[in-house]
């Protein structure tokens, strides 16, 4: 895991990638959340605190099964597009430093985000504000590029091209939670598998929403052209083409 990225002022990456982001995310499988919500089933009215929130999607998902979530989201271009819901609060705050109480909350998630985070003062953090009884869920949605899918790898060959070797891109080696399992030793790990279908405006757009993907100039039109003939090469009828994810849940 490149946790390096915690030097790569992930807090305003993001900025100009948000409404994207919003938009064209894929969002997690029931039975991911269901295998993180489990772990809680003896606690009454859980508090969650989504640590790294971005537009929301997995705070709504939390909290439409009845969790109060805090959002935890240091860029306020990604609060601005999350879709609000009456179980949500945003703070503009960070995982080094949430500004939760001590032992407030029942579980501690990171969807999408752990690898962004500077490692060692965030466990700390999450220690001083998770109650002794509480669980902490690492979520990774990743797409199934080594997988069967014809699609899904030749869109996974698209992206290694034009990601030019970034480390967000090459977080995790294939199968490689080693690092993750050394800095938590305590973590259980269940992998599910879903779907996310895309015309060719939210193919595009997915791919915009990814902070080290070119965004202007003359590699974003190559981008574009080689998503653009792959979206017209294997769109079904209805003018779709399907992205297989693998997400990968941790939990202590």
């Amino acid at each position: 895991m490149a946790l390096q990225l915690s030097q790569m002022n992930p807090k305003e990456r993001f900025r100009d990638r948000a409404q994207d982001y919003a938009n064209y995310r894929p969002t997690y499988p029931p039975n991911a959340i269901d295998c993180i919500l489990n772990s809680l089933q003896d606690i009454a009215q859980p508090i969650a605190a989504d640590v790294g929130a971005g537009t929301g999607i997995s705070s709504r998902l939390l909290a439409e099964r009845g969790i109060k979530v805090f959002a935890i989201e240091p860029n306020l271009a990604m609060q601005e597009c999350a879709v609000p819901h009456p179980l949500v609060e945003f703070r503009n705050s960070s995982a080094e430093q949430t500004d939760l109480s001590n032992n407030s909350v029942d579980l501690i998630a990171c969807f999408q985000s752990f690898h962004w985070f500077d490692p060692e003062p965030t466990l700390e953090e999450f220690d001083r504000i998770l109650k002794p009884t509480g669980k902490l869920a690492l979520v990774w949605n990743d797409r199934d590029v080594n997988g069967k899918d014809e699609f899904t790898r030749e869109h996974g060959k698209i992206v290694a091209n034009f990601a030019n070797q970034h480390p967000a891109h090459s977080r995790l080696k294939e199968g490689d939670f080693r690092p993750l399992k050394l800095l938590i030793p305590n973590l259980t790990q269940q992998t599910f598998t879903h779907q996310k279908a895309l015309n060719k405006e939210s193919l595009v757009g997915l791919a915009m929403s990814t902070s080290y993907l070119p965004k202007e100039g003359v590699e974003h039109q190559k981008l574009v052209a080689n998503l653009t003939e792959l979206h017209d090469r294997y769109s079904d009828r209805k003018e779709l083409v399907y992205l297989y994810y693998k997400t990968t849940v941790f939990l202590t």
